[in-house]
Order: C-alpha cells, then sequence, then structure tokens
C-alpha cells in the first residue's frame, strides 16, 4: 500500500453518479427509469444543472445502449423533448452483432468517441445468451471487466435493472441474479412511485460505498405534462418498495407540529430544529403547516406558528 497513490473520487452528479465506476439504476418496470436517464443523459450534451447540485455538468458526449425501446418512435422523441443535443448521444451499431457487458467494442467505442456516461437499458439484455445471471461465478468476471473498462477511460457506468417482485423485502437484495452484480456497483438508486400521488417518482441511494448517501430526489411523470425535476423529497423506503409503512414523512411532520402548538404558540426556529431532530425536511414541514393551517404569526421576539 505504500506504493499506493491516494486519488480522489471525481463525480457526474454527486453523490449518486460516480466517474470511472458502475452505478446501478433499479426499480419495478414502467417506474420511470429509463425517462430518467434518458433527462440525466440530455443535460449531459448541453452542460444544466442536475437536482441538489450545484455546478452544471460537463458538456459531453453520452452512448446509449437500449434492447428495450425503438430509437426512432421512442427514444428520439424522448432525448427532443428533454432538450438533447442528439448530435452527442451515441449508440453502438447492433445490426451484424448484439452487444453484451464483455464486449470489446464497449471499451472502443468509449475511447474513440470520449464519451463521459455510458448507459446499459437493460442489464438483462446484455449480459449474453449464455450467462446466468442467478450464478456469481459468471458474473463475478464480467463486472470485473466492465468495471475496468470504467476504471481505464474514466467513463460512468449506469446500468439499468429490473427488480424482483417482493414486497417488503430490503432494497438491495431485490435486483434481479446474483447479489454480486449490486456488489460490484460502487452506487446503486433505487426508482419508485409515491403511492399517494403516483405521478411523483422518487429516486432513492440504497448504496454508495464512496461517500455518504445522498438524499432522495424526485421527479414528475405523467401523460399531460411529461417529466419534470421536483428536488429532494421525504420518504421512507419501504414506501417506495411497496412494504407497510407505519407513517409517511408528511404524517410524522403534521404529528409533530400538532403536538409542538398544542398547548400555543411557539417559534419557527424551535419547530424547524425539532423537525431536523427527526429527519424532516423543511419543504415537507412547510407541506404540513399548510395541510394543518398553521399561521405565521409576527411578534417582539421573532416569527411563531400557531394553530
Amino acid at each position: 500500500m505504500n506504493d499506493v497513490e491516494v486519488t480522489e473520487v471525481k463525480w457526474l452528479w454527486k453523490p449518486y453518479i460516480p466517474i470511472g465506476k458502475i452505478t446501478i439504476i433499479q426499480g419495478d418496470p414502467g417506474e420511470g427509469k429509463t425517462t430518467m436517464i434518458l433527462a440525466i443523459a440530455s443535460a449531459m450534451t448541453t452542460g444544466a444543472i442536475l437536482p441538489l447540485s450545484e455546478e452544471a455538468l460537463e458538456c459531453s458526449n453520452v452512448i446509449y445502449q437500449t434492447a428495450e425501446d425503438g430509437l426512432s418512435d421512442t427514444i428520439k422523441p424522448r432525448l427532443l423533448v428533454a432538450g438533447a443535443d442528439c448530435t452527442k448521444i451515441i449508440v453502438i451499431d447492433e445490426s451484424h452483432k448484439e452487444l453484451t457487458l464483455s464486449d470489446k467494442r464497449i471499451e472502443e467505442a468509449i475511447i474513440e468517441t470520449n464519451a463521459q456516461l455510458l448507459i446499459i437499458d437493460t442489464l438483462q439484455a446484455y449480459l449474453g445468451s449464455g450467462v446466468d445471471m442467478h450464478r456469481a461465478n459468471e458474473i463475478r468476471p464480467i463486472f470485473k471487466n466492465l468495471s475496468s473498462v470504467a476504471e481505464r477511460t474514466g467513463c460512468a457506468i449506469v446500468i439499468i435493472g429490473h427488480m424482483k417482485k417482493a414486497g417488503g423485502t430490503k432494497g438491495l437484495y431485490r435486483g434481479l441474479g446474483s447479489i454480486d452484480i449490486t456488489a460490484a456497483a460502487r452506487s446503486v438508486l433505487l426508482v419508485g412511485r409515491v403511492r399517494a400521488d403516483p405521478s411523483i417518482r422518487v429516486m432513492a441511494q440504497i448504496k454508495l460505498s464512496l461517500a455518504p448517501e445522498g438524499k432522495k430526489v424526485a421527479f414528475k411523470l405523467d401523460e399531460e405534462n411529461g417529466f419534470a425535476w421536483i428536488g429532494e423529497y421525504d420518504i421512507e423506503l419501504d414506501e417506495l418498495l411497496g412494504g407497510s409503512s407505519s407513517e409517511s414523512v408528511l404524517k410524522r411532520a403534521e404529528k409533530l407540529i400538532k403536538e409542538v402548538l398544542d398547548d400555543g404558540a411557539k417559534a419557527s426556529d424551535y419547530i424547524v430544529e425539532r423537525a431536523k431532530e427527526k429527519q424532516i425536511s423543511q419543504r415537507t414541514l412547510k407541506i404540513a403547516k399548510k395541510n394543518l393551517e398553521v399561521k405565521s404569526i409576527k411578534t417582539k421576539e421573532g416569527w411563531k406558528w400557531q394553530l
């Protein structure tokens, strides 16, 4: 270890997608994983700023491989709606030979195009016909090689994957195939619906080996308005996984406000501090305040809340 040079972790989107590493985005079919990653890819091509990030992305090329959606009737229209510079979105030609995660063309394409992001959609489609995704001895060498490709090229590799239908199971163990797939990723993101409002989808980070896990990020997805980022969102992971959750974060916020203000008005700063202790964001607190019709009153001591 004395000869090992210390290097700093670089990020495409901190702390969700590290550069030169593998990231997995998983969720049930139809939850908006592809739409979200296309929005990220579009932002890459224009140098836009992603939610909860202070810095604009470096404008660069993106390689996008999909086996589930048509390029002309599905992917291209979504990219155009997202405002992508389609001259920077590249697809490896599979007309003569199907691509797999072990294909040398992946590294060749990254080097040739200087792509900073490679998206594989979906994992199951690109493992190869002879690979059993449930066998660790078959999965490990594939992902070891892919990790090396990411590290050598400095390209962020994002793989989309579906989940097992097992409500209540820990998120890390609901990805299809061997747990070694999840183990090979430095970051694992889960996308799920908010049951109270199915048009709202939330991305939660359920694994990160390089830094503290990031906050949950929401986006809205419906036929009328399409895709739009919402930003930071409070929700229990159990709710996204479809399991039982005794009470939502919003309900906890409303309960807290009632308890604190039950015997009279209190300083708003005090309530915010109490909410922080219970891991309730100011955004959720404001929604709870509105739901309960709490009034803000200006006094000599400062602003107070009152039921």
